[in-house]
């Protein structure tokens, strides 16, 4: 069993970056698909960027496409998210989650491990 937790959150104005890590006790990040979803207030959590265990594949939602970066150092058992070129519209609570399943998935309901989250804010 692993315990993602997250940390990097913070207040920024738009246009800037941030980089959010998932450091995981228990089993090492290697052994799962880890992903980053968010949760705006009122909102459904939604899936953000998810990384395959080997960390050879990436998935990015089209909100995030091409401003957002997911890596992993699995000889530091950390997953970054690399947050770029942020918006408000990118406010919100930051989960990281693991999964054991064999694809990597863009669904919550597929993800077994979840951190507590960081808030991200981010004004205008």
């Amino acid at each position: 069993q692993v315990q993602p937790v997250e940390s990097g959150g913070g207040l920024v104005q738009a246009g800037d970056s941030l980089r959010l890590s998932c450091a995981a006790s228990g089993r090492t990040l290697s052994s799962y698909n880890v992903g980053w979803f968010r949760q705006a207030p009122g909102a459904e959590r939604e899936f953000g960027a998810a990384i395959s265990r080997a960390a050879v594949r990436s998935y990015y939602a089209d909100s995030v496409k091409d401003r957002f970066t997911i890596s992993k150092d699995n000889a530091k058992n950390t997953v970054y998210l690399q947050m770029n070129s942020l918006k408000p519209e990118d406010t919100a609570v930051y989960y990281c989650a693991a999964s054991y399943r064999a694809i990597v998935a863009t669904t919550s309901s597929e993800y077994d491990y979840w951190g507590q989250g960081t808030q991200v804010t981010v004004s205008s």
